[in-house]
């Protein structure tokens, strides 16, 4: 019974091989019949790698990489675990990653994920789980890109981001069953400093102790955090120009077209406008893609936020592929993190049609011109104040979560106080 399992593992193994190996034969070949189409692509890739992705990622992954090194994620750590463990069924350190992807977007998440598995901040299954809901959009996307550059009407920001992030949550609390079977949780998180005494204690404890293990001095850690940071931003840059080729190499052989009757299926079947079809199957490999084409569509506005909602909750294929690259060797599954785009891109949908329909009478009386002008855009004041923004926004989402998390420890104290009272008597 064994040795059969093994020919069909080994099987299957030969045929995935075949396959990929076909399937890269057959893109080399395209891209040669279609040499304009493939230059232009990558000519596209390079210019949302260099105008967007650059300056506005490059910054987080350096300042990412200091912070663990000076032992801030693991005092971060320390006082979220009351919040974090309960409710996610992931280390306090899950919540920098959390705040860190609602900040900036993806895949800012990933990176933070995988430097917390290769430091053994977590266990594989809890990266898993981590990854599941923390890869999200970062605001600046919905409130400026999508709702004001495509869709022009500024309310519908609101509504994407509130069903985004909510739907993300509840993601989070659901993955936190995932993998029971496997979990070997770390003692205390794997941060050192972090056994008795109060929390604040500890998390300084933490910090400091973290600090001597690592031991590079500030330059070397700078030196460090700058080059791995480079790896990692180009890396990044040569997932999105492929993914760019491959999708205009699709549409030219014309194999988009069985995606798309497909597309159209799904969407008769939930009752939704058929001129949707071009948005989901673009926003099935690019997320910018899908949504501009949903806003571009000839649908009722419920139908096309829904869409466009699910898509940004999706991500992409091409940004699937910049987080495999980015965890392939920290020894993270990616079905679990697919599985987890489906269910986020679901909720999402869902959520958007229920928090629309307050907003619509609102929405319908503001207009303003498609694709809004932002003047100074990629210049380097646009990038330094898209820097403080983001910056700001994830120290408003870390306060909320250590006040949260406090809140909880605080109570738990009370109510064991009250348990052991009442023990005694």
């Amino acid at each position: 019974m064994a040795l059969r399992f093994h020919r069909g593992k080994g099987y299957r193994s030969r045929l995935l091989t075949y396959a990929m190996a076909l399937g890269t034969v057959v893109l080399t070949i395209a891209m040669t019949q279609y040499p304009k189409d493939a230059f232009d692509a990558a000519i596209m890739g390079v210019n949302l790698w260099w105008n967007v992705v650059f300056p506005s990622l490059l910054p987080f992954f350096i300042l990412s990489e200091i912070l663990m090194g000076f032992g801030v994620v693991h005092f971060i750590g320390v006082l979220l675990e009351p919040l974090m463990r309960p409710l996610f069924n992931v280390p306090g350190v899950g919540a920098f990653a959390l705040s860190m992807g609602l900040a900036s977007g993806y895949p800012m998440d990933a990176v933070i994920t995988s430097k917390f598995r290769q430091n053994k901040l977590c266990t594989a299954v809890e990266a898993e789980r981590l990854l599941s809901f923390t890869n999200t959009a970062d605001p600046l996307f919905m409130f400026g890109a999508v709702a004001v550059g495509m869709f022009a009407m500024p309310e519908l920001g609101a509504v994407f981001a509130i069903a985004h992030y909510l739907s993300s949550l509840l993601v989070g609390i659901l993955f936190r069953y995932h993998g029971r079977s496997r979990d070997e949780r770390l003692s205390d998180s794997c941060i050192e400093g972090s056994g008795q005494g109060h929390i604040l204690r500890r998390a300084f404890r933490a910090l400091y102790q973290a600090k001597l293990q690592d031991g590079r001095p500030f330059g070397q850690l700078l030196g460090d955090s700058v080059k791995n940071s480079m790896q990692t931003i180009l890396l990044v840059g040569g997932f999105i120009i492929i993914f760019s080729v491959f999708l205009r190499i699709l549409q030219a052989l014309g194999m988009t077209t069985l995606l798309s009757s497909a597309s159209a299926f799904l969407l008769h079947s939930i009752g939704y406008a058929p001129d949707l079809t071009a948005a989901v199957v673009n926003g099935l490999f690019e997320i910018d893609l899908g949504t501009l084409a949903a806003a571009q569509s000839d649908a009722p506005l419920v139908e096309k936020a829904a869409i466009a909602s699910a898509i940004i909750a999706w991500s992409g294929l091409s940004v699937h592929g910049q987080v495999a690259s980015i965890v392939i060797e920290s020894g993270i599954r990616m079905g679990p993190y697919i599985m987890g785009r489906l269910l986020h891109a679901i909720f999402a949908a869902i959520l958007t049609v229920i928090f629309l329909g307050p907003a619509l009478p609102v929405i319908n009386q503001t207009a303003l011109p498609v694709f809004l002008n932002t003047t100074g855009a990629y210049t380097l004041p646009f990038w330094l104040n898209r820097f403080m923004y983001l910056s700001y926004q994830m120290s408003i989402f870390l306060c909320i979560l250590i006040t949260l998390s406090f809140i909880y420890y605080v109570y738990r104290g009370v109510a064991s106080g009250f348990r052991y009272l009442f023990t005694r008597r």
